[in-house]
């Protein structure tokens, strides 16, 4: 197979504009490492503050964004042996967390590697994870960061369990997946009816409409006959966590995956007299990776995709996500 010599990818930019598309140098595979032909990509909400110049670490002009893709493995660099040319390999969000505790966040795509929303990549073996057989590029490319948070997030839960959602983003909609297969009863917010009912849809066995019940955690309390959830996914952080609080049980969980909503944080002494536990979530390994393919591939689950764009279309998918109506990823198709 005959590699082209360039590549169209792209990149931050600071004018104003999410990305702007330029033509690089087709990467070639140093030792250990595979080049890959990508064939789709997918936004998560880091992406966002990356190219809009807010992340928390400085993000180079030029630097080509996204941590999330999937693709065929082209050619191979001397001494790769995890993969041969034709596989079909997706991104680890962590590129050097293979297995164990995360011992430092390394360098991440996007922002001190460049990232996946380009044609080719070249990226070390170790660092590639095999897509499950029944999944399109599409749907594989959504796994790498809102897929495994939601895996992480969820870690412990079982049958018979609690677990309280919040919105319909991909970690939300992926941890009703997974929280159903587990055997979990699965409570949602959001404020959208079109949502609340492809909740249901899902398994959600109740939504609660947070613009019109702003104490939703007593709701929840309500719907669970006093007891509280048992684990809370929480999005939205200081804006929602005092409601999750109080939607917990007597020594619940809370996962900390995001904090994407504005307000005051937790009240302390209510945390306390919870006995709770919070914990945050940093996605996962490669080998929490591999483990939840595995039950992807076990129970043929398919991701949510709300809207696939074309890749010349890439900057659209940056200002339609932004806008936080979509249920589920948003994909870009190389």
């Amino acid at each position: 197979m005959e590699t082209e010599t360039v590549a169209r990818t792209f990149q931050v930019q600071t004018d104003g504009r999410p990305v702007i598309e330029k033509n690089r140098p087709v990467p070639v595979p140093a030792a250990g490492e595979v080049l890959v032909r990508v064939k789709a990509s997918s936004l998560n909400a880091r992406d966002l503050p990356i190219v809009s110049g807010r992340y928390s670490r400085p993000v180079p002009p030029g630097r080509i964004p996204l941590s999330d893709g999937a693709g065929v493995v082209e050619a191979l660099g001397a001494g790769v042996s995890r993969f041969r040319v034709g596989d079909r390999v997706t991104s680890s969000f962590h590129p050097s967390w293979l297995y164990g505790s995360l011992d430092g966040w390394g360098e991440l795509y996007g922002v001190q590697l460049d990232g996946w929303l380009t044609e080719y990549i070249a990226v070390r073996e170790q660092s590639l994870v095999p897509v499950p057989e029944h999944l399109s590029f599409e749907e594989a490319a959504t796994l790498p960061c809102a897929a495994l948070t939601a895996w992480s997030a969820l870690s412990g839960i079982g049958p018979g369990e609690t677990v309280l959602l919040q919105g319909s983003g991909g970690v939300s909609i992926f941890a009703l997946q997974f929280a159903r297969v587990a055997g979990a009863r699965v409570l949602a917010t959001t404020s959208s009816a079109e949502k609340a009912q492809r909740l249901r849809a899902l398994g959600a066995s109740d939504v609660i409409d947070y613009s019109s019940t702003p104490e939703w955690g007593a709701r929840v309390r309500e719907l669970t006959d006093g007891r509280g959830a048992d684990l809370v996914v929480e999005i939205g952080g200081a804006g929602t966590i005092s409601q999750s609080i109080t939607a917990l049980t007597q020594g619940g969980r809370i996962s900390l995956v995001g904090n994407l909503a504005a307000g005051d944080g937790m009240d302390l002494t209510q945390f306390l007299n919870r006995g709770a536990t919070l914990r945050t979530v940093t996605v996962g390994s490669r080998s929490d990776f591999e483990r939840m393919n595995r039950v992807i591939g076990q129970h043929r689950l398919r991701p949510v995709i709300d809207r696939v764009f074309p890749f010349a279309e890439a900057a659209d998918a940056f200002t339609y996500f932004a806008k936080g109506a979509h249920f589920g990823k948003v994909v870009i198709r190389h």
